[in-house]
């Protein structure tokens, strides 16, 4: 589950203009302490589903730090780590950072590009029109319900990459992020 910082869906559940509320995006656990959550409450933040936490990495999500607390310790080591800073970074940095690189003029998202062969498992790619999520030496293509029959990855070549520049830095270092079982047809 997603969280962009608060509300930003109507009280009759709908989504209005605004696509979020702060800088803060994170990838939560669908269950945590117990706790069961009416969603899209008017007035309380708005959650956001993915498919996988790789989809929410793709969108510009990070591990929340309090019910993924060693996955966000984790995740940010390894940012620090990208960034050449000692310890581990601090949420409102990476937030700053995450932001600049997944929104551009408006709302609509910020991609770069990159060549094929240098990209990590867990990134997210645009190939032949569509989303595709890269592992290992294949790519598969990502829909609502889950990941379609892998295809061989092309061994060069420049992509348009839809995971953010810093977590595609972080899942080269090492991150692993979870993924839908679909995923694991490949294994």
């Amino acid at each position: 589950m997603g969280n962009r910082g608060g509300a930003f869906h109507r009280d009759d559940r709908t989504l209005g203009a605004r696509r979020w509320a702060t800088r803060q995006w994170i990838c939560c656990r669908l269950e945590f302490n117990g706790r069961h959550r009416a969603i899209m409450r008017p007035g309380r933040y708005t959650e956001l589903f993915f498919l996988d936490e790789a989809t929410a990495m793709a969108a510009g999500h990070r591990p929340c730090g309090e019910c993924r607390r060693q996955d966000f310790l984790w995740f940010a080591g390894l940012w620090a780590q990208t960034k050449g800073t000692a310890g581990r970074a601090m949420a409102e940095d990476m937030d700053l950072v995450l932001h600049a690189e997944r929104t551009g003029e408006g709302q609509e998202k910020r991609t770069f590009h990159a060549a094929i062969e240098g990209l990590p498992g867990g990134a997210f790619v645009r190939w032949q029109g569509a989303p595709h999520l890269v592992l290992a030496g294949w790519l598969l293509p990502w829909d609502f319900a889950g990941y379609g029959t892998p295809i061989e990855r092309p061994s060069a070549g420049t992509v348009e990459v839809l995971t953010p520049p810093s977590i595609v830095a972080v899942l080269s270092a090492g991150f692993c992020p979870s993924l839908h079982p679909t995923a694991h047809a490949v294994d």
